[in-house]
């Protein structure tokens, strides 16, 4: 079985290399500058953060990056969709005014900020594609007129797909709003009633008003009107909003799986992450937990599976921190090499996405990692 090149580097500085720096080494490295990319439009995908999260990608690295793709003369932008869910970034203005509150405007970041899917997530295309769960995702118009995908991801964890990387920044950030719905669809949570202490911050943030509280203050979902987009579980600090089954998260992991491949059909792509603030949930929501293991590093590849791949790995074989999510919630130390992702999210098999990804030909999960 072949494997895949991931290029790394750990966080180590001195007077003569920053982390810009070993940032810019780790691009170089990858070869991907090498082809040509005069004139071409390149779509910087980036997860700008709900504003109040903290463990977001700081805007210098994205500045890097453009001032990289430019000197290749490439045209390159910084770009995210709409989201399903209430909060800051669910049409362009907002999402745009969070983007420069969290440091994304044209003069950090060094070139324009476009929201890929319009004002109201409609401005989207759709791609054909006739997979075995999505037959023709629905992206965020802006993505689909790209000629050249660059993914920036924060690699953290995840309440619905286990944790966060290249796939899941590509296929879940790129799908407009009715893609995201698509994507969501077959991943309806569950109100554990046992757990639930009724105080209804699942309700006043739910954006589709799909939740109540009962005659006995309990959480009732309608799932005639959920959509499934999983606010709910991320919000719900007493574990009574959760997923019901593996099912429903392989299901997730799957439609991801096949939206990034119709994204990077036919396209030149390169995937950079940042395996640092490794917080239990994804940087959508208004704050972040305590990371869950030590910063450790970057890592790059042209292939996002072996990318996300090898992040999970290092994760696993990072120590617990104390004081987090992780280490409470299992009261004690948790073994070397233990699945962290697995612990918080007992419910969600995140290995489902790679091995539906490498089966469907985006990459493989087999890799080589380099030390740059």
């Amino acid at each position: 079985m072949k494997s895949s090149k991931v290029f790394f580097t750990n966080l180590r500085t001195n007077p003569r290399s920053n982390l810009l720096d070993k940032m810019e080494r780790l691009v170089k490295r990858s070869g991907f500058l090498t082809q040509s990319l005069d004139k071409k439009f390149v779509a910087v995908k980036i997860h700008f953060g709900e504003p109040g999260n903290m463990a977001y990608l700081r805007p210098n690295y994205a500045a890097r990056m453009a001032d990289l793709l430019r000197a290749a003369g490439a045209r390159p932008f910084l770009t995210d969709s709409n989201t399903l869910y209430s909060g800051q970034r669910s049409n362009a203005v907002d999402h745009l005014q969070s983007a420069m509150e969290n440091g994304y405007n044209p003069i950090s970041a060094k070139c324009p900020v476009i929201i890929a899917d319009g004002l109201k997530g409609t401005d989207y295309r759709e791609i054909p594609f006739d997979g075995n769960y999505c037959k023709a995702p629905k992206v965020g118009a802006a993505v689909v007129d790209a000629d050249v995908i660059v993914s920036m991801n924060h690699f953290k964890g995840h309440e619905q797909t286990g944790f966060g990387g290249a796939l899941k920044n590509i296929g879940m950030g790129s799908a407009s709003v009715g893609g995201k719905l698509e994507l969501h669809s077959t991943s309806k949570p569950v109100i554990e009633r046992e757990n639930c202490t009724g105080c209804g911050i699942c309700v006043a943030n739910c954006a589709h008003d799909a939740i109540r509280l009962d005659d006995t203050r309990k959480a009732v979902i309608d799932y005639d009107t959920c959509v499934g987009c999983g606010q709910c579980v991320a919000l719900c600090q007493y574990e009574s909003a959760v997923l019901a089954d593996y099912c429903s998260s392989e299901l997730l992991n799957y439609k991801i799986a096949e939206y990034t491949k119709a994204i990077l059909a036919g396209k030149p792509n390169f995937h950079i992450s940042f395996v640092m603030n490794v917080s239990p949930e994804c940087d959508c929501w208004n704050h972040n937990d305590a990371p869950l293991v030590p910063d450790i590093g970057i890592a790059a590849s042209l292939d996002p599976v072996a990318l996300d791949r090898a992040c999970a790995d290092l994760v696993m074989q990072a120590p617990a921190l104390p004081g987090t999510r992780l280490t409470e919630a299992h009261k004690g130390e948790i073994d070397a090499h233990e699945d962290k992702f697995t612990l918080v999210h007992p419910n969600v098999r995140w290995q489902a996405g790679l091995e539906y990804a490498e089966e469907i030909g985006l990459g493989v999960n087999k890799y080589e990692l380099i030390s740059v």
